[in-house]
């Protein structure tokens, strides 16, 4: 254990000695590892990014019945492009058919004009919404109160608007109970959103929630509805999915060997397919910035024969005086490796960095794992060691008669 610290000590203090040579021998690896690290980074913010806002969108523990299913191709599309559109009644058939169901709500949404006096915002999500709303997370009043189910029932103008659709509209004022215009019609304010953030620069806090009866009279009554279920447990989701697939089918009087006509999400049927979709474009990035790093090893490579040839007087004393072989290449490699480690610990502070500023300046998020340091401080102590066996071997064959002799 001695002999390798001292080995390691001797590097340190050759690199310190040759302290550009090394900078410039190291900059390839300090290049490919701030890369490695800034884009895993950046990959690992979005991915827990995308999964909170999943979730929270559908609920880990509910599932979303829509006209489409998932498709990927047109042809895919032209296949299902007939389904018939969700229906209100369609809820009440999966209420009476499944036990396990605790809450069925329809929804609808759209871009819409939102207006308080002079203040007018042009591209805000209305939600339509059935009673069974307040069972879900992703709807809740911060301020004020939830619409109850006889409003939503009934129809009554009332709603409840995101924090940063208040916050637009009212400033620093309180705005329950006034009175604000949805595309042109009279709301009156109940309750206030809290916060939820943005997603990829689109914020999920300027939304207002009205009943689906006069979302329908506003909008039209042929829009594109969604079915949301949460069942009793969350460990009834499968179970839930099964009986709500076959209440649908049963009311559309599908026979058994016709496929379904509808499409059933759950928060990892859609994070499945965002990993499907961004997985190979991430595994390419990953994979261009990874040649930088054979590019530095050969650099390495090179300034490490260069080292050999530099020192061969000294490696020939060394031998002479009873170094062994395996001395010799312990040395040169613990040299090697010290040198190509030495530019990953830089690059992973430097590509921790850069990924923080471009998240403060873009909306992408950053977010550094524990394993990406260690794969890039570990992909360079590799490199270092695979690109630095060559010279080692080398000044390990070096005849120590022909080494003293040499000028």
């Amino acid at each position: 254990m001695n002999q390798i610290f001292e080995s390691v000590f001797i590097a340190l203090q050759a690199i310190w000695a040759n302290k550009l040579r090394s900078f410039m021998t190291v900059l390839g690896n300090i290049v490919a590892v701030t890369s490695i690290v800034t884009v895993v980074s950046l990959i690992q913010g979005m991915n827990a990014y995308v999964t909170a806002a999943i979730v929270s969108d559908v609920g880990a523990d509910s599932f979303t019945i829509q006209q489409f299913g998932v498709t990927t191709s047109d042809e895919e599309f032209d296949k299902v492009r007939n389904n018939p559109r969700i229906e209100i009644d369609e809820a009440e058939a999966i209420r009476r058919y499944s036990d396990v169901v605790a809450a069925v709500m329809v929804q609808a949404q759209r871009r819409g004009q939102v207006s308080y006096k002079d203040v007018v915002l042009d591209s805000v999500q209305v939600q339509g919404v059935t009673r069974d709303y307040v069972n879900f997370s992703n709807f809740d009043a911060e301020r004020g109160r939830m619409m109850s189910p006889i409003e939503v029932d009934r129809s009554r103008p009332v709603t409840i608007i995101g924090y940063q659709t208040a916050e637009r509209l009212f400033g620093q004022a309180d705005p329950l109970d006034k009175t604000i215009k949805i595309e042109g019609i009279n709301f009156r304010i109940v309750g206030v959103s809290s916060k939820k953030g943005s997603f990829l620069g689109n914020s999920l806090d300027e939304i207002a929630v009205i009943p689906l009866g006069l979302f329908a009279k506003m909008y039209g009554a042929r829009q594109n509805l969604s079915i949301v279920v949460k069942p009793k447990d969350p460990s009834l989701v499968d179970e839930a999915i099964d009986e709500a697939t076959v209440a649908l089918r049963v009311d559309r009087r599908l026979k058994p060997k016709e496929k379904d006509n509808f499409g059933i999400f759950t928060a990892d049927t859609l994070l499945a397919l965002y990993r499907r979709a961004t997985t190979g474009i991430f595994a390419v990035l990953v994979g261009v910035v990874a040649l930088s790093l054979v590019v530095g090893g050969i650099v390495i490579m090179n300034i490490m024969l260069m080292v050999v040839t530099e020192r061969t007087r000294e490696i020939g004393l060394r031998k002479a005086l009873g170094a062994r072989r395996k001395d010799i290449m312990s040395q040169v490699l613990t040299e090697s490796v010290t040198l190509s480690t030495f530019g990953g610990v830089v690059g992973v502070s430097l590509g921790f960095l850069v990924a923080r500023a471009i998240a403060t300046v873009t909306p992408l998020p950053a977010r550094l794992e524990l394993w990406s340091v260690a794969l890039g401080i570990g992909i360079t102590a590799a490199v270092g060691l695979f690109f630095g066996a060559y010279p080692a071997s080398r000044a390990a064959r070096l005849d120590p008669i022909e080494a003293l002799r040499r000028e």
